[in-house]
């Protein structure tokens, strides 16, 4: 290229760059806009002169989203397409190879726009693949893993990279969206990526591997989280659907799975009772399947968890080798008659329609006869029901039941769809022969959600409509109009929140039910009906024909209580809460989905500057984290050989904005003090100086914060992280090893540690003596008492929670029902319709809010397994069949 005067070759690229750079920092956009496409007229090269213009261009400045070089590059895309005559084929080759491998050198851009435009201007990709992949490998040894792969795909060079070094580091970043889009489109390449992933779900991988191939990772604890079995399970279930795989080449995530399944399986049966010994069966067999191994840690569980004949039984039932049962179950085998080696149903099936009195008495019943209850199954049962469910203004119930799976299909395709009327019930049973595949079938399904006037209710409708689709691929390609419908989840959750805005002083798990017993729509039609529903069959094989009486029974009022609730519902929505036109309440929460995605949307963009600052911070005091990765708690690091710390120890304050952390924390046993929405972030650091405690923080307090406190004791998380994950990663970060003990040994609405046992005749006294319970529900309630066996007339303290006091009852002040520090019993928290089902209350001595066992227990040990110390006695222990929980 010949060097001439700058007169002679036109405008001089660096007085361009030093004009538009005055503009820029003047923040004149629009004389900058017409600054840049003059003076690109006036360029003699202007393709070599953009390089040298880009080339020297500053890098990101604070406040400002893009670079000036980023701007100017739009600028020249926009002037370029009204100067089509320049490009490349107007230089030499020589001279074209060279402009492209400069431009290739400012291909680091993480912005999408600048790597197009760059690519499209200098058609990069005609460049030779080989100085391609040298440019890649020059990025990934800068450590620019997601800039290399980004511009890999844009560049269709990744058969031209090996998929291992390009998304390993990737997954451990927790960028696993960015090596997807890597593979994506490329089947070999999709295989081989699920097939990594499943073999480090294999119990004898190791992370030390990983270390020896890939030496520049530098593993830290927190990118090691990512590659745990449990979150690689998640990923390689999900793209085995998604690319369409064998699950023969999935072993190791497929066994996790079902491994878990079979642990939950064992709680849900043995422990939490939550299931009858015929689902139980049923789907045992079905995760067990034809695996060794899962047929082993069977009988093992059942050995830890029920008895010694029932493991034998299985044992025989899979005919196990001698040398791979556990202790005591051959001799067993051995000493059984013959009658009592095959597996039985223990609980007797049900032949009668109407319930018993005492199921009646606990549970929501519907008031139909079974002769009301239709089976659809063919196309003239189908032509009947349409009759009826089709007319102008019927309102319908519409509830649907599947297989459960256990999370190894994502996806269940329905079994029974119940359609509910005001005077019988319709099960259109799609397991019939055929019936599902009807021309009739799939057209009426089209009808009845298209036709507006009538109406649809149901109850989180949109898992419903997944399964219709995965049960009908038509309905993908031609998707389903979606008219007249009312989702009660929709309701329910007004109803909520109208209750806690009317509600000053009672704690908001009080209010919303989120620690009951009863949750989702059981816990609405005992708010509205008085009775929840019976959800015992709720986990049943609804693939299993016949249906049992039970579990027709169970679908029928799944459907038909919809209808109830809305009946009483909409004679009287004020009094729930509600407008007058309940229809109007689902199009209100959509547009305050909208709201909020707009608000998290605003909120990520300034969200990258706080972080930018939290992290300038953080690097005074942990230099080593000059990249910080997200949720990562910024502070000075324990010790990595600390010894564990017991819940108890660690004793944190928490900013007004983690209050759900905070919540959870106290859960595991963790001393907490929670500011108020009022409080002044200062008050943390006054609480941390007197009492000793770890301030907990996010955003731009953290700043102001960490300032007053000693190095180490002033931390910051992640906002937007769920509240689970910001408590796993404080218990982490301190190395806490919280056991299944210590939950619920701090009530969490207060902090308090210490709480007292009220016998269910005592409970009922105090709720007669409040006016809360009438004398016909006392004597109905001490009746079923007297019913009651020995054992549970003198109920035992839970074994959870031994970690906190028990305090005596002599302290309640008998007349006004108060502790000595004045907090008054919270009785108007404790329905009524409990007291026959808990023998036992305990109540916290600080703020008298009411517990009770229940299923929360079972549910934060399955939350927080990562982090809880479980001994072989806690696992004994979880066996005893008592469901442990704190409820209110």
């Amino acid at each position: 290229m010949s060097h001439t005067t700058p007169e002679a070759s036109g405008l001089d690229p660096a007085m361009l760059r030093d004009q538009l750079f005055d503009l820029w920092n003047r923040k004149d956009l629009q004389m900058l806009h017409l600054a840049a496409l003059q003076g690109f007229s006036k360029l003699s090269e202007p393709l070599e002169a953009l390089l040298t213009i880009l080339e020297s261009c500053p890098g990101k400045q604070k406040g400002r989203s893009h670079t000036l070089g980023h701007h100017i590059l739009m600028e020249f895309q926009t002037w370029i397409k009204e100067h089509p005559q320049v490009n490349l084929s107007s230089v030499s080759e020589q001279q074209a190879v060279a402009l492209q491998r400069r431009a290739l050198n400012l291909l680091t851009d993480t912005q999408p726009n600048f790597v197009d435009s760059l690519i499209n201007i200098y058609q990069l990709n005609s460049l030779d693949p080989a100085i391609l992949r040298l440019h890649i490998t020059g990025l990934h040894a800068l450590n620019c893993y997601k800039e290399a792969a980004t511009l890999s795909i844009k560049l269709n060079l990744q058969e031209e990279l090996n998929m291992e070094e390009m998304c390993v580091p990737l997954i451990v970043q927790d960028k696993m969206s960015v090596a997807v889009s890597f593979v994506s489109g490329y089947s070999h390449l999709e295989e081989r990526l699920v097939k990594l992933l499943d073999s480090w779900c294999h119990p004898s991988f190791c992370v030390a591997e990983l270390n020896s191939q890939f030496p520049r990772l530098n593993l830290t604890k927190q990118r090691m989280e990512q590659i745990q079995p449990k979150m690689l399970t998640k990923h390689v279930l999900r793209l085995m659907e998604k690319f369409k795989i064998d699950k023969g080449l999935c072993p190791n995530a497929l066994h996790k799975r079902r491994l878990d399944s079979l642990r939950f399986l064992m709680y849900k049966r043995f422990v939490d009772k939550g299931m009858t010994e015929e689902n139980w069966i049923d789907h045992v067999q079905y995760v067990v399947a034809d695996d060794l191994e899962l047929q082993i840690h069977l009988v093992e569980m059942l050995v830890r968890y029920s008895c010694l004949r029932k493991a034998s039984q299985w044992s025989l039932r899979y005919n196990i080798p001698r040398y791979r049962l556990p202790y005591g179950v051959w001799e067993t085998q051995q000493s059984l008659p013959r009658a009592l080696q095959q597996i039985s149903l223990s609980d007797t099936a049900e032949t009668e329609w109407e319930s018993a009195q005492s199921h009646c008495e606990k549970f929501y019943q519907v008031p139909l006869t079974k002769d009301k209850v239709h089976f659809v199954d063919t196309p003239e049962a189908l032509e009947r029901c349409q009759s009826i469910v089709l007319k102008e203004g019927v309102v319908v119930g519409v509830d649907m039941e599947w297989q459960p799976t256990f999370g190894c299909i994502s996806t269940q395709q329905v079994a029974l769809i119940q359609l509910a009327v005001s005077d019988r019930v319709f099960l259109v049973d799609l397991c019939a022969r055929r019936f599902c595949e009807h021309p009739e079938t799939i057209r009426f399904i089209r009808s009845l959600f298209s036709q507006q006037s009538v109406l649809k209710l149901g109850y989180g409708m949109a898992g419903d409509l997944k399964c219709l689709l995965a049960t009908w691929p038509q309905l993908q390609e031609d998707p389903l109009k979606m008219e007249g419908m009312l989702d009660l989840l929709s309701i329910h959750k007004k109803i909520q929140h109208s209750a806690l805005s009317r509600t000053h002083n009672g704690p908001k798990e009080v209010l919303v039910g989120e620690d009951c017993a009863e949750k989702g729509l059981s816990l609405l039609v005992q708010q509205v009906l008085g009775r929840p529903l019976d959800k015992t069959e709720q986990m049943s094989n609804w693939e299993k024909r016949p249906l049992r009486i039970s579990q027709i029974r169970y679908a029928v009022a799944d459907a038909y209580c919809l209808l109830e609730v809305y009946s009483v519902v909409s004679r009287n929505p004020a009094s729930f809460g509600l407008p007058d036109d309940l229809r109007s309440i689902s199009s209100s929460q959509s547009e305050m989905s909208r709201d909020k995605k707009l608000k998290e949307k605003k909120g990520k963009q300034t969200k990258q500057t706080l972080e930018k600052e939290e992290c300038q911070g953080a690097q005074r005091v942990s230099p080593s984290r000059s990249d910080p990765e997200k949720g990562v708690l910024y502070g000075e690091k324990p010790s990595e050989d600390s010894p564990p710390l017991p819940p108890q120890q660690l004793r944190v304050v928490c900013d007004n904005m983690l209050q759900g952390l905070g919540r959870y924390l106290r859960c595991l046993g963790v001393d907490v003090v929670m500011l108020e929405n009022t409080d002044d972030h200062r008050v943390a650091a006054k609480l941390a100086q007197a009492e000793g405690r770890v301030i907990l923080t996010c955003g731009q307090p953290f700043q102001t914060l960490r300032s007053q406190v000693a190095e180490g004791r002033c931390l910051s998380l992640d906002c937007s992280e769920k509240a689970r994950d910001q408590a796993v990663r404080v218990l982490k970060h301190f190395n806490v090893q919280p056991t299944p003990s210590d939950i619920f040994s701090r009530c969490q609405a207060c902090n308090s540690d210490q709480y007292v046992a009220v016998p269910r005749d005592d409970m009922v006294g105090m709720l007669k003596k409040k006016g809360l319970l009438p004398d016909q529900d006392n004597t109905d309630l001490m009746h079923q008492e007297e019913e009651k066996h020995d054992d549970i007339l003198t109920p035992k303290l839970p074994r959870y929670a031994l970690q906190c006091r028990w305090a005596s009852l002599s302290g309640l002040d008998p007349d006004t029902l108060t502790f000595p520090g004045g907090a008054p019993i919270q009785l108007h928290t404790v329905p009524p319709t409990l007291l026959p089902r808990i023998p036992l209350f305990y109540i916290c001595t600080r703020c008298g809010k009411v517990f009770w066992e229940g299923s929360h227990f079972g549910r934060v040990l399955s939350m927080f397994q990562e982090v809880l110390h479980i001994s072989d006695e806690d696992n004994e222990s979880a066996a005893v069949p008592i469901t442990a929980a704190q409820q209110n």
